[in-house]
């Protein structure tokens, strides 16, 4: 893209200021901002009136696969599902695209230290807990790693610095999620520097409409693929590509699984897998009434009792029904960094525009059908959100430790 295409698209959109300071620039802050400028979709800024509504639909309990259950069958549920692994139809993804800035930390929040006596990386834990199906099953599991613009090449050399932490190079995939832009709260779009436009990742959700934007469905076709798992990168204790979670998934003919645990309270602020209009969906802790945290099952145990900690399996030919032009556009007031008429970064104390994103909650309320897959919450959970307290570094370790991880 030239200039004069630049100028003609974001005119057309009321946008031009963008390039209000481009004869100032380098030649490559030229290009990049062109880049941008063409890589950008700024079909969101439609969506600033539309936005999710806050109404929800009528609630019902979805009955979760239990422990009791699972260890019953377990011998069935992991050959069905070393069964699919060995035949190729099983993937990874991970969704690695955040920062460390809650741990205090410049770097991406993968590349943290979580060590004691010695060095052990988030990501070098992750790795390490899909090694250990790989070694069960004997295969190379195909693993896409969603980085960010933010912090792409800093993961991707990092993972090349430490040998991809003995995972097999050509197994692995890199990609940049999408970014969606940011504008105050006229649609008007900010920049953050005189050749860069103001942006974000585009929620949770972004992994598929990223991949398929980068050509990467075609692995998905080409290699079989029928099934892949995504799992966030802040969970150093979560079972990946799981045999047995595989296998439940398959046999219950569903479009996607769900890993849950149980509550640790009826209040837990977690989100709940349940029914939405018929249809699978999650029930933030803020949206329970009273009356639903305290429903009963036919067991008597509390109906809505099995929070989400973002490990999804889902059925790749089931991805097509999940568009853009579906999926509710989550449309945020949030604090913006921006430049202003003189170019002076200016960062607010206060909400002062939108981001826009799409969330996995959303998508799997596009799909027909889900499994929740209770795994106990000390062996598959535990968070890394912030630097002490409630999900830490610190409760994380305990858990490890617990779990005869050397730190």
């Amino acid at each position: 893209m030239n200039y004069t295409e630049a100028k003609t698209k974001m005119t057309a959109i009321g946008q031009d200021h963008i390039l209000r300071y481009y004869d100032e620039l380098s030649k490559t802050q030229q290009d990049n901002l062109l880049r941008q400028i063409e890589e950008t979709d700024f079909s969101v800024l439609k969506r600033i009136d539309c936005g999710v509504s806050d109404e929800r639909g009528e609630f019902s309990p979805l009955e979760a696969m239990q422990l009791d259950e699972i260890n019953a069958r377990r011998q069935e549920l992991n050959r069905v599902g070393t069964e699919a692994i060995k035949a190729g139809k099983t993937a990874a993804l991970l969704l690695a695209g955040g920062m460390g800035t809650r741990l205090g930390s410049d770097n991406p929040k993968g590349m943290y230290d979580i060590g004691i006596t010695k060095p052990v990386y988030i990501f070098e834990r992750i790795v390490s807990n899909l090694l250990d199906v790989v070694k069960q099953t004997d295969t190379w599991i195909r693993l896409f790693i969603m980085t960010s613009e933010k912090n792409n090449d800093a993961t991707v050399k990092f993972f090349k610095e430490h040998d991809y932490f003995g995972y097999k190079e050509d197994r692995v995939v890199f990609f940049k999620q999408d970014m969606a832009p940011a504008c105050d709260f006229n649609g008007k779009l900010y920049m953050d520097a005189k050749d860069h436009i103001s942006t974000s990742p585009n929620g949770n959700a972004g992994w598929y409409s990223s991949m398929v934007r980068a050509g990467l469905d075609k692995i998905l076709t080409d290699e079989g693929i029928e099934w892949i798992n995504i799992f966030a990168v802040d969970n150093v204790l979560q079972r990946i590509c799981d045999p047995c979670f595989i296998g439940a998934t398959i046999l219950a003919d569903v479009a996607v699984g769900s890993k849950v645990v149980r509550k640790a309270a009826p209040d837990e602020k977690v989100g709940v897998m349940c029914l939405e209009d018929g249809r699978p969906s999650i029930v933030e802790y803020y949206e329970l009434s009273e009356d639903m945290m305290n429903a009963k099952d036919k067991n008597g145990d509390p109906a809505y009792n099995y929070g989400v900690i973002l490990n999804y399996l889902f059925r790749t030919d089931e991805l097509s029904k999940v568009t853009d032009d579906k999926m509710p556009m989550h449309v945020v007031k949030k604090k913006i960094p921006y430049i202003d008429e003189n170019g002076a970064l200016i960062k607010p104390s206060e909400p002062n525009g939108f981001k826009f994103e799409q969330l996995v909650l959303d998508m799997i309320h596009q799909l027909s059908s889900c499994l929740p897959y209770e795994v106990i919450r000390d062996k598959e959970f535990a968070p890394i959100k912030n630097a002490t307290g409630v999900d830490s570094v610190e409760s994380a370790r305990e858990l490890l430790k617990k779990n005869n991880v050397a730190l």
